[in-house]
């Protein structure tokens, strides 16, 4: 039986994980993409059970309690044809609503408090005539795999958050409900990245987006589908 853990650093909401991050993580546990579906918030600084079928099916669970379930899966994505250049990022995430209101700032991914060095940054802004979100991304010295790389739980984590500021136009409350990430190949410390989202479908409270992550010659290195839910309203 293998395990894992999330520390209290990789948060989403303050108690639990960010999850394109617990995705890859759990993703970084087999040999093939992934779709992660998230049954509960997975908790931070707590040691996980994860068992793996003769299939490849991983079930992640907190004593008892299903956490998080994977199956292996063939991402088929294709990001828009005109990609936003880095610069045009920049731009764009002078526009993060993220800025204005954010309800959980303490994201890793995306949260306005975190400091250069501990969080991501990633602020994600529109840029309307592409019918995209964008965001520059730079990442730090403390997501290296040790070789300069970023590990590969990070690149999954930097493709969540644009998808919810591509699909929550009125920035309601969304949960991330499942999310399949590719990495085609890890991007450098350092280097100068540009995140792309977009919408795929919206039917009622179901949100489904997509990710892109480019490099700093505007090759793609990692696509992910996510399929964002509205909370059923209370009474």
């Amino acid at each position: 039986m293998k395990t894992l853990s999330v520390a209290a650093r990789f948060c989403g909401p303050p108690t639990s994980a960010n999850g394109g991050y617990f995705a890859g993580l759990v993703a970084t546990l087999a040999s093939r993409t992934l779709t992660v579906r998230l049954r509960k918030p997975p908790p931070l600084d707590t040691l996980l059970a994860v068992h793996e079928s003769a299939e490849g099916f991983l079930r992640v669970l907190e004593e008892q309690e299903l956490i998080g379930e994977a199956e292996p899966q063939r991402l088929e994505l294709d990001p828009p044809p005109r990609r936003p250049h880095y610069l045009e990022a920049v731009e764009a995430s002078r526009r993060y609503a993220g800025f204005r209101y954010h309800r959980f700032p303490t994201c890793f991914v995306c949260g306005t408090h975190r400091a250069r060095g501990d969080g991501m940054r990633i602020f994600a802004g529109p840029i309307p005539e592409l019918g995209v979100v964008a965001a520059p991304w730079v990442p730090d010295a403390s997501l290296d795999r040790g070789d300069g790389k970023v590990r590969p739980e990070f690149m999954s984590a930097a493709l969540d958050c644009p998808g919810y500021y591509a699909v929550a136009m009125q920035d309601q409350m969304m949960l991330l409900a499942e999310f399949t990430a590719h990495v085609d190949r890890l991007v450098h410390i350092g280097e100068a990245c540009t995140l792309i989202g977009w919408e795929l479908s919206a039917r009622g409270r179901k949100h489904e987006a997509g990710t892109a992550l480019y490099d700093g010659k505007g090759e793609l290195c990692g696509r992910a589908r996510a399929l964002w839910i509205e909370p059923k309203p209370s009474g």
